[in-house]
């Protein structure tokens, strides 16, 4: 039986099945990465909800395993070596995820490459692009007289959406027929600003055509679905 007792976090959030993977998280866009990836994968694990809400991110305890104050984190207990290991930021999480299992990411050298960099840019340009837009139009941000700020992040939005349009025209996937993850890193953003934003014509979401058809079959993968509500709010 693996012990996690070194790890304070535990200690705020108890681990019932020590055995299995230790989800931290909450379902924002870079928490439901985690969990759609480990629903499609099918890698047992137990969740734990860090409310953001109530600033439990910067709880000593979650600090202890993510010096960043972010959702999500993992504790493996069977990590590299086969000793518990904990990691945070959502994208290396995916990529550890499928260096684990050999699944969703390509075992060609070349693909692998390609769909990394998809990762890295998510995480560089799509996400806090994306965020911004919604802090200026649905959070405090939407208050500021000056709206020089959301227009440029708006501008920025369209061009990182021109991207992926270009890349999904003739694609079911990222990668073609390949289903990765980097289709996940990205989804959760994409569904966020034109839903819980409600961005989508700030960006003119309506004028394309790839990008819409691709949420639409990630979101109606049962994983996705799943990965969506975990871990439940209270």
């Amino acid at each position: 039986m693996p012990t996690l007792s070194a790890f304070p976090i535990t200690g705020r959030w108890p681990a019932k099945h020590p055995e299995r993977l230790q989800l931290y998280s909450w379902p924002t866009p870079n928490g439901v990465k985690v969990s759609i990836a480990l629903e499609e994968i099918g890698l047992p694990y137990e969740a734990h909800g860090v409310d953001i809400g109530k600033n439990q991110s910067w709880t000593p305890e979650f600090l202890s395993l993510n010096p960043n104050g972010k959702i999500p984190a993992i504790l493996d207990p069977d990590g590299p070596g086969g000793k518990p290991f904990g990691l945070f930021e959502s994208g290396a999480i995916l990529l550890y995820l499928a260096d684990k299992t050999g699944k969703l990411i390509p075992a060609d050298p070349g693909r692998r490459w390609e769909v990394i960099q998809w990762v890295f840019f998510q995480m560089a340009n799509v996400g806090p692009m994306f965020g911004q837009v919604g802090f200026f139009h649905k959070f405090a941000g939407r208050e500021f007289p000056d709206k020089r700020p959301l227009e440029r992040y708006v501008k920025e939005s369209q061009r990182l959406l021109g991207v992926l349009e270009t890349r999904l025209d003739g694609r079911a996937w990222i990668m073609g027929d390949e289903y990765t993850i980097a289709d996940i890193s990205l989804l959760g953003w994409v569904r966020n600003l034109v839903g819980f934003y409600g961005a989508g014509d700030l960006v003119r979401y309506g004028e394309l055509k790839s990008v819409p058809a691709w949420l639409d079959r990630g979101l109606a993968r049962p994983a996705v679905q799943r990965g969506l509500a975990i871990p439940k709010r209270d």
